[in-house]
């Protein structure tokens, strides 16, 4: 018993077509989001994260607070496209946001700087979009983009040359996360582990002496890998100095 040509055409579709439609559904998670307030509009630069200024202006001051997606610091610096969902008053791309600062509202994942709130938004209708104060949401994850920029390595301000060394990474191109961070240690000849202080803040006492060989464990599409950053730390580092790695992760 067999189907009729045009039975085969409408099965070929269904099975061509059927993966694409669900990828592209299961490709965003709904949720909630809200907006906290700011003089400026912007990020805060006491975010969890620790990231400081930079939390506050980093693209644009699109930036989040998220309480499931911080993962314990993990989060921090990852780059989201949230769209909410009132057809009549929000645009359809969207805004792309980069995650600075931990916050739980009322069963939300975001908790977004005013001007990224503003951004879901249609032209003209953002003022009754901030009247919701609470919006159902999708979003996805989304590769972090810093044209012109290297990934940066920041020595924290409460870094104390030479005993106690902090650092924080900047302008985190791609879709991985930083696991872990180890020092070589050359008169011993092994790597020596840093602790997660903070957010996304890795620190130890008593860093080796001379310019710092650091790698970082990096998970993404990939899988887990190791990046060596060689000498990447001068031996005479100073706090609140940014130092360029030469490489980008994505």
């Amino acid at each position: 018993m067999g189907f009729p040509p045009n039975s085969y055409c409408s099965l070929l579709c269904v099975m061509v077509l059927l993966p694409a439609l669900c990828h592209s559904q299961d490709a965003f998670v709904f949720s909630r989001a809200t907006y906290y307030g700011s003089p400026d509009c912007l990020g805060t630069p006491t975010g969890a994260c620790g990231f400081g200024e930079y939390g506050k202006t980093i693209n644009d001051g699109s930036v989040s607070g998220v309480s499931r997606l911080y993962r314990d610091g993990t989060g921090c610096g990852a780059c989201y496209q949230v769209r909410c969902k009132i057809p009549q008053l929000c645009g359809e791309d969207g805004v792309k946001v980069v995650v600075t600062d931990y916050g739980e509202g009322d069963k939300t994942d975001f908790i977004l700087s005013t001007r990224s709130y503003s951004r879901l938004a249609r032209p003209n209708a953002a003022l009754d979009l901030f009247a919701y104060g609470v919006v159902d949401v999708e979003y996805q994850r989304i590769p972090c983009q810093y044209p012109g920029y290297n990934l940066m390595v920041k020595v924290h301000e409460y870094s104390r040359f030479p005993e106690y060394l902090a650092v924080i990474f900047l302008y985190q191109a791609g879709q991985n996360d930083i696991t872990a961070m180890e020092v070589w240690q050359a008169d011993c000849q092994q790597w020596r582990g840093m602790r997660k202080a903070y957010g996304a803040v890795w620190d130890m006492a008593n860093p080796p002496v001379g310019a710092l060989d650091v790698r970082v464990q990096v998970n993404g599409s990939a899988g887990l890998k190791w990046v060596l950053l060689n000498s990447v730390i001068p031996s005479k580092w100073n706090a609140g100095v940014v130092y360029d790695t030469a490489i980008q992760l994505n």
